[in-house]
């Protein structure tokens, strides 16, 4: 992968910086901001007032549902943010959105990792508990955490806690999504899988750092990594 030009979406502000009081109204205006500054509209043929007309619905959503407003939080140091705005790849494919990620502050593209074989990832769709909401391929994400408890624990294991918790796991897009939104999630040590895409084997999709960049790739289900836990959200809608 070779370096890239800063794009406007990862310079400019990112949710939830240290002291800043939350505004769910504004967060979201970011949020759109970002994904049409990258390009989102026209990977789903759309214009960017068309795209901006698709997901206003949801701006109500995120204001009814993300929480205490003026409330002043860190995603760094929490390892949670209350909404992320998720695109599904019938709209963005994956390949085409990954790239557009970057570490919180990088520069450099992320990437999916070349051991997902040819035609493996249109696999690894999303299980039953993790179907998402609505048919406008546009849906939120809520009460979102990154999941580092789980770190060093078996994804098996850590798949059935959240499951108890009535929480859900997150997908490939739903990955994607936090780290376009809120790239300061991804650190080192403090990585996630993403649980709520599977393709039917032993793999579990998970987003890590390598080679200075964020990475889609995949870990067995019963082998445990000390700097991976297991990324979960409270609800979705759409």
């Amino acid at each position: 992968m070779t370096d890239r030009t800063h794009s406007p979406a990862h310079s400019a502000h990112s949710a939830g910086s240290a002291g800043s009081a939350y505004d769910a109204a504004a967060e979201f205006d970011r949020q759109v901001h970002t994904l049409t500054a990258l390009g989102y509209p026209a990977l789903g043929g759309r214009t960017p007032e068309q795209f901006a007309e698709l997901v206003a619905p949801l701006r109500a959503e995120a204001v009814a549902h993300a929480g205490d407003p003026g409330q002043e939080y860190d995603p760094a140091v929490t390892g949670r943010v209350p909404f992320v705005l998720v695109v599904s790849r019938e709209l963005a494919p994956v390949e085409r959105t990954m790239p557009l990620t970057a570490l919180h502050g990088g520069r450099l593209p992320g990437f999916v990792d070349r051991t997902f074989e040819p035609g493996s990832l249109e696999r690894f769709v999303a299980t039953k508990e993790a179907e998402p909401p609505g048919r406008d391929g546009v849906h939120l994400l809520f009460d979102v955490e990154r999941g580092e408890e789980f770190c060093g624990v078996v994804p098996n294991d850590a798949m059935a806690t959240v499951a108890e918790r009535g929480r859900g796991l997150l997908t490939i897009e739903e990955g994607i999504a936090l780290m376009t939104h809120v790239p300061q999630l991804l650190v080192k040590n403090k990585c996630f899988s993403l649980g709520g895409s599977r393709s039917g084997d032993r793999r579990v999709p998970a987003i890590w750092i390598s080679q200075k960049a964020p990475k889609l790739g995949w870990c067995w289900e019963g082998n445990p990594h000390t700097w991976l836990g297991m990324a979960s959200a409270g609800s979705r809608r759409a």
